[in-house]
């Protein structure tokens, strides 16, 4: 008996309930049964069930070896699934997590071609900028900016994404443009509270040196989408990312500044969890996702020059 079908036979017989039951549902005798389990236990040294003529019952050893068994079993029929689906076409339902304003503007309209090249896969779009879990809630995949927390998750890098300070030109015609970061100090600065990162710290590299400031404003929003209309109204400066920047720079309602200096990057992420490694239906939507921004940098959609 091989150790699979060892690991299933206490699977059964505690679901069973009983070594008649289990062997009927198996379709051999309660003998074979029996004999099956004390060639287990002789090979572990245990005794893996209590036994009367009524019930069965797991000893401590039999429930520690019941609880690995269902877990490698259900691997085991995961990841035959997840083979046999690398080897398929694409299909079923694909559940992706994006924040609000990066879904809306580039996820949203990448599922629509997406779902026109793969109609076989339905695409479930959740928008959210609050942080889930995404094993948890189960999640195929969501779309991540910056660092990637979470030892169950898989990233992959589908587009790199600076960020970038800049302002409106009439704020800076009234203002003045900062040619350091310590001249943020004299300027209003739009501050972005956001999850529980320390809001209102920018940090700032040039030639291997870095420094971080404290800016402050009037104004200040847990929403990047609302920074970015009081930056473009001339209310301060603003930090965001270049994804977000990228159309304003290029029409000039919006001036990159500080261009000496960079920021921590915010390079998007397609984030899954491990057990999803093989799924076709995931493979085929982030090597999707990946061709999809590097046509659009290269056609200079996110080009902030």
């Amino acid at each position: 008996m091989g150790q699979s079908q060892e690991l299933q036979l206490l699977v059964e017989l505690v679901r069973a309930g009983s070594f008649s039951a289990a062997a009927r549902e198996m379709g051999v005798t309660t003998a074979a049964v029996s004999k099956r389990l004390a060639q287990i236990e002789d090979r572990l040294g245990v005794r893996l069930l209590n036994r009367n003529t009524r019930r069965i019952s797991l000893t401590a050893e039999g429930e520690l070896y019941l609880d690995n068994a269902r877990r490698i079993l259900s691997d085991i029929e995961h990841l035959d699934q997840l083979i046999a689906s690398r080897q398929a076409q694409p299909r079923g339902l694909l559940k992706v997590n994006a924040p609000l304003g990066f879904g809306r503007t580039y996820i949203a309209p990448a599922v629509a071609l997406f779902s026109r090249r793969y109609p076989d896969v339905g695409v479930q779009l959740e928008l959210t900028d609050a942080p889930v879990d995404v094993v948890q809630d189960g999640f195929d995949v969501a779309i991540r900016f910056g660092d990637i927390p979470g030892s169950r998750l898989i990233a992959r890098q589908i587009a790199p994404n600076r960020r970038l300070v800049c302002a409106s030109p009439d704020y800076l015609k009234a203002h003045g443009r900062p040619q350091t970061p310590q001249d943020l100090a004299r300027h209003q600065c739009i501050v972005l509270r956001q999850n529980e990162d320390t809001y209102g710290l920018w940090r700032f590299m040039k030639d291997g040196h870095s420094e971080t400031i404290k800016v402050r404003g009037h104004l200040s929003s847990n929403d990047g989408e609302v920074t970015l209309t009081w930056g473009l109204a001339g209310l301060g400066i603003l930090q965001r990312a270049e994804w977000d920047l990228a159309r304003y720079l290029r029409s000039g309602r919006l001036e990159l500044l500080l261009e000496d200096y960079a920021l921590p990057p915010a390079d998007i992420h397609a984030v899954f969890p491990e057990r999803n490694h093989l799924s076709a239906k995931v493979r085929v939507f982030i090597d999707f996702l990946v061709d999809y921004f590097r046509d659009r940098r290269q056609g200079g959609e996110a080009a902030a020059w």
